[in-house]
């Protein structure tokens, strides 16, 4: 299904402004279409025929939709869509006409124009028309909610064919909440309710307020409510500046322990002022559980911050032990161990920092890997290389995943390159640590090299470690070698990790250890997660 844009850039010649207009029509028009008890279908012109486009489509989540079937995408022209050309070309509302019939579901057709307003603040070119077309089949009482959304919804349409809806939306404000459901306020211009719907009453009620709202003053109220006067100050100032045709932020509103968010909207049908329009909703749960999620993840947090203080304790007094051991053996076991429980440690530390459980893992390969140069018993200068990323990976992945690049790390360094004394030709220095692959001016066939690669395919990681040192011993068997590290990195990837390592001769040369990680992890329940 083409989007709203590859629509109109393919079969318009809309400016982007324009479509832009569109596109925030379309992300704030459920508002409409629940107050209308209507469809709404955003219609273009496509030639100067009177055909026209339907690039897209809202249904009411209030009534049954007058359409079955999707109508994005949809081209038509004719007679079928006359009240749309006379909307588009007189710039006004189109409500005359019978009801048509879509199969077995007559409808009522209304058309309405949309316009851009100009930088200077002027009515623009109609460029749009929204279609607002009802499900006539049900029957409805025309109750007090009824007759207040349908003329709330009149003022929204005015308002569109102006080009004063919707209004600019602030940064990081999403469309998701609230919505006309949740609760409807309807002010007149002195700023007293006359109308709440009985989900807004309840709203307020949470908050402490028994009485009917109908004539009460909501800015003043607000105030009262507010158990913050900030709180109160922000959401009376929000209700002050609709009625003044302006569009504040959404608020929230603490009180008695309940959370109320506020959406305030001008209503000024033809450039008038005539009220505003207030969405409330009881957002008490979703605070709740926002606070418990934001206790629970400073706790995470702290735990991984302390498992790695333990890790370095540990660490430490292995390495304190590692200098009173006399015998090189055990000397350089303990060593080995400290590196291990550094490389975890790592993990715990980046984990520490971050709000979820996971981890941008490129950082953490680049620190091992600088500290594999460093701490390797070998006397040639390695350099070291990363092709691609590895991305975010989620914890229980990490930390083993960082164990056996380590482990695979060190063997490269201090296995695959002969002594300095033993090189053909001097070692050309190359600084530790890792660098990008844009960044390596030598030809890497000329200098010890070890170079690290990943990338990611259909749920799977798959990571070479690849040196370009003096290969595997002629004898040499994976699976029956009796090296720690081999065994430490066998474990970890068969059995945490649940992937394949294979170990062989590099094609020009030295050393290729070949991992292959799921990305997605079963659960208890036998399904998969990412």
């Amino acid at each position: 299904m083409s989007t709203l844009r590859d629509l109109a850039e393919e079969h318009t010649h809309l400016r982007p402004a324009d479509i832009d207009h569109l596109h925030r029509i379309a992300g704030d028009w459920q508002l409409l279409s629940d107050l209308s008890f209507a469809d709404l279908l955003l219609w273009v012109p496509v030639d100067a025929d009177g055909t026209f486009l339907c690039v897209a489509q809202v249904r009411p989540t209030t009534a049954p939709t007058a359409y079955q079937d999707d109508q994005v995408g949809r081209i038509v022209g004719g007679p079928e869509v006359a009240h749309l050309g006379v909307a588009y070309s007189q710039g006004r509302i189109w409500r005359e006409g019978d009801p048509v019939w879509y199969g077995d579901v007559p409808a009522r057709h209304e058309a309405i124009p949309v316009r851009l307003r100009t930088a200077e603040g002027e009515a623009g070119e109609v460029i749009a028309v929204v279609g607002r077309d009802t499900n006539l089949s049900t029957a409805r009482t025309p109750s007090q909610l009824e007759l207040n959304y349908l003329t709330t919804a009149d003022d929204l349409a005015q308002m569109i064919a102006d080009g004063t809806f919707p209004p600019p939306r602030h940064p990081g404000e999403t469309t998701s909440a609230p919505r006309v459901g949740d609760g409807l306020v309807r002010l007149d211009a002195g700023g007293k309710v006359t109308y709440a719907s009985p989900n807004a009453q309840s709203a307020y009620r949470r908050l402490g307020y028994a009485s009917h709202l109908v004539g009460e003053d909501l800015a003043a109220l607000h105030r009262r409510l507010a158990g913050d006067p900030l709180d109160g100050t922000e959401a009376s100032n929000g209700i002050l500046a609709a009625l003044r045709g302006e569009a504040p932020p959404r608020r929230e509103i603490d009180a008695r322990g309940a959370t109320m968010l506020t959406r305030a909207l001008p209503l000024m049908p033809a450039g008038v002022p005539i009220g505003a329009l207030v969405l409330v909703r009881d957002i008490t749960e979703v605070r709740r559980r926002d606070r418990a999620l934001i206790t629970k993840d400073a706790t995470i947090r702290e735990i991984h911050h302390r498992v790695k203080n333990n890790l370095q304790t540990v660490a430490a007094l292995l390495r304190l032990q590692a200098r009173r051991v006399s015998m090189p053996e055990a000397r350089v076991a303990l060593e080995e161990s400290v590196r291990r429980v550094a490389s975890i440690a790592l993990v715990h530390e980046t984990l520490s920092m971050s709000s979820d459980e996971a981890v941008e893992f490129d950082g953490i390969v680049d620190r091992v890997a600088s500290a594999a140069t460093e701490v390797a018993a070998t006397e040639v200068s390695v350099g070291m290389r990363r092709r691609g990323s590895f991305g975010v990976l989620p914890a229980e992945i990490a930390t083993s995943l960082v164990m056996v690049l380590n482990e695979l790390l060190l063997n490269a360094v201090e296995h695959g390159f002969p002594p300095a004394d033993e090189a053909e030709e001097p070692p050309v220095p190359a600084a530790s640590g890792m660098v990008p692959v844009a960044a390596a001016e030598v030809d890497p066939s000329l200098r010890p090299e070890v170079v690290v690669s990943a990338h990611r395919f259909r749920k799977m990681l798959h990571v070479s470690v690849t040196d370009n040192g003096r290969g595997l011993p002629p004898d040499f068997d994976a699976e029956r070698g009796s090296r720690l590290g081999l065994q430490i990195v066998r474990a970890l990837i068969t059995g945490e990790l649940r992937g394949t390592i294979e170990l062989r001769a590099g094609a020009n040369g030295g050393t290729e250890a070949m991992l292959v990680v799921p990305l997605a992890r079963n659960t208890h329940d036998g399904r998969s997660q990412a």
